[in-house]
């Protein structure tokens, strides 16, 4: 599990770097948030966990290590996809974004509860 979220952190960095790279050489900053979640909820905050998950093995035998990827992996998706067309006036998608974000979350409270229960 730790290395898996680490190999997806990175995906997330690609996709993060790339997205400012557009930015930056448009000089539309348009979609300044998405890059940032991208960044912060994809790359950091996966890589913090795999870390974890790999330093801490019970963390990683957990089902709830698997709940939080998946919650994590769907969430996110869903929620810069909704951000992403959001931004670009098509509200009909930006509802999206609740369900993403509600995912998130609940990822990261699966997260802590995993860190509380089982790291010893």
């Amino acid at each position: 599990m730790g290395i898996t979220f680490i190999k997806i952190s990175a995906v997330y960095f690609v996709i993060g770097v790339l997205l400012g790279y557009y930015m930056s050489v448009t000089h539309s900053y348009q979609f300044a948030g998405v890059h940032v979640h991208i960044n912060l909820l994809g790359w950091t905050s996966m890589t913090l966990a795999g870390i974890i998950y790999t330093l801490f093995p019970q963390t990683q035998r957990s089902i709830l290590g698997k709940i939080h990827f998946w919650l994590h992996n769907i969430g996110l998706p869903v929620m810069m996809i909704g951000l992403f067309f959001l931004i670009q006036g098509n509200e009909t998608i930006g509802t999206l974004i609740p369900f993403g974000a509600t995912a998130v979350l609940l990822a990261v409270i699966t997260f802590a509860l995993n860190v509380f229960m089982n790291l010893k």
